[in-house]
C-alpha cells in the first residue's frame, strides 16, 4: 500500500507577489496582461475569486467582473526561484517526487521513516516548513494513490489538509462527481451525464465490457478510477518531448508578410531555450503552429535532425498559411525531440517541471 502526498501551493503566483509586495495583501489580484489585450490570467487571488474571477479568464472579462482588480504582469523568474525553495523542502523527506507544475507535486513517502512513517504527519510538517521558511501556504492531500491524493488536496483549500485512509476509499469515491475523474473533461463529462452517469457510484454499476461500448479504450481506466483504484507510480524523471515558443498578438496578423515578421523574435527565444536545455542532438522534426482569428488552428511539421534555421521556419510558415490564408492571432514554432541518450556515468539531467 503506497503512501502518496499531493502538495498544491495556494494561489502560488499571487501569493509570491504578495510576499514581496506586502501592500497587496487583501486586495483582489490577477496575474496577467492589460485588459485591452488578448491576455488571459495565469491565476487569481482568493479575494478576486469571490467575484467570479479565475485562471485562464481573459483579463478584459476579469476586470468587468471585478473593477477593483489589481492586474500584475507575471514574473516567472521569481516564481521559479520560490518553486526551487519548495522543492528543497520536499527533498528533505523523499527523493520520489513528481512535479506537475511550478506549484504542485506528488510525493511517494511509503519508505519515509520520519514521523514514524506517518504520511499525515509528514504532510503537516511540509506545510509548516513552507509557511515558516517561505511565508507561503500549501494544501495537501494524503491517500493510497495519486488519483485520490490530488482530489484530497483540493478538499480543504486554502491552507488545509485532507486524508483518505485505505479503509475510507470506498465511501469517499462513491459520491464523487464524474468531473473529478482524472482525464474527464467537459465533453466526456457531458457524454456521461447523457448516459445517466453523474457520480463514480453510477459508473460502478457497469462492467468494463459495458463501459467499453461507450468509452472504448478508456473503459478499464474509468472502471478503476471510479472505485478509487490507481496503479500509477510517482514518476521521478521527466523528459521533454518537444520545445516550442509561441505568442498571441493583440491584433490579428492579416497577411503572410505580417506573420513572417514575427518569426525573428520567436526564433531568437527558441534558440536561447535550445541552448539552455542542450537539446540539439535530440531534434527529430520542426513544427509551425498557426491559430486563426476564429480560433481554428493548423500545424505543419517536417522531419529534420539539425537545428532549424530561421529560413526553415519561414518556409514552413508559408505552407501552413496557404491552407487558409486568413488573419492569424497566434504564431508558434519549435521542434519535436527524441529520447535522450545517457551513458552509465552520466547523471540525470532531466528538466523537472516543479523547479526549472
Amino acid at each position: 500500500m503506497r503512501k502518496i502526498i499531493h502538495i498544491d501551493m495556494d494561489c502560488f503566483y499571487a501569493a509570491v507577489e504578495v510576499k514581496f509586495r506586502p501592500e497587496l495583501k487583501g486586495k483582489p489580484l490577477g496575474i496577467g496582461g492589460p485588459p485591452n489585450t488578448r491576455s488571459v490570467l495565469c491565476t487569481a487571488s482568493y479575494e478576486a475569486r469571490k467575484f467570479g474571477v479565475r485562471s485562464a479568464m481573459p483579463s478584459s472579462q476579469a476586470v468587468r467582473l471585478c473593477p477593483q482588480l489589481v492586474l500584475i504582469p507575471p514574473h516567472f523568474d521569481l516564481y521559479k526561484a520560490e518553486s526551487r525553495k519548495v522543492r528543497e523542502i520536499l527533498e528533505r523527506f523523499t527523493n520520489k517526487i513528481e512535479p506537475l507544475s511550478l506549484d504542485e507535486a506528488y510525493l511517494d513517502v511509503t519508505d519515509c521513516e520520519q514521523f514514524g512513517g506517518s504520511a499525515t504527519l509528514i504532510a503537516q510538517e511540509i506545510r509548516r516548513l513552507i509557511f515558516t521558511e517561505l511565508k507561503l501556504t500549501a494544501s495537501a492531500g494524503v491517500a493510497p494513490n495519486k488519483f485520490l491524493a490530488k482530489i484530497a488536496s483540493d478538499w480543504k483549500k486554502p491552507n488545509g489538509q485532507f486524508v483518505v485512509r485505505p479503509q475510507d476509499v470506498e465511501g469517499f469515491v462513491k459520491d464523487l462527481p464524474v468531473e473529478k475523474i482524472f482525464g474527464v473533461g467537459k465533453v466526456t463529462a457531458q457524454k456521461m451525464h447523457d448516459l445517466g452517469l453523474r457520480t463514480c457510484g453510477d459508473i460502478q454499476k457497469y462492467t468494463v465490457l459495458e463501459l467499453s461500448h461507450w468509452f472504448g479504450s478508456r473503459a478499464a481506466e474509468l472502471y478503476d478510477f471510479s472505485r478509487g483504484i490507481d496503479h500509477r507510480e510517482v514518476i521521478t524523471e521527466w523528459e521533454r518531448k518537444s520545445l516550442t515558443v509561441e505568442e498571441t498578438y493583440n491584433k490579428d496578423l492579416p497577411t503572410l508578410q505580417d506573420c513572417l515578421k514575427t518569426l525573428p523574435s520567436l526564433y531568437e527565444d527558441f534558440v536561447r531555450r535550445m541552448d539552455r536545455g542542450q537539446y540539439h542532438d535530440r531534434i527529430k522534426g520542426l513544427v509551425i503552429k498557426l491559430k486563426f482569428f476564429d480560433f481554428k488552428q493548423t500545424t505543419h511539421e517536417e522531419v529534420i535532425h539539425d537545428l532549424p534555421t530561421l529560413q526553415d521556419f519561414e518556409r514552413l510558415l508559408e505552407k501552413a498559411w496557404n491552407r487558409r490564408a486568413v488573419p492569424v492571432r497566434l504564431v508558434g514554432l519549435g521542434v519535436r525531440l527524441g529520447t535522450q541518450k545517457k551513458s552509465s556515468s552520466e547523471s540525470d539531467s532531466s528538466q523537472l517541471k516543479f523547479a526549472i
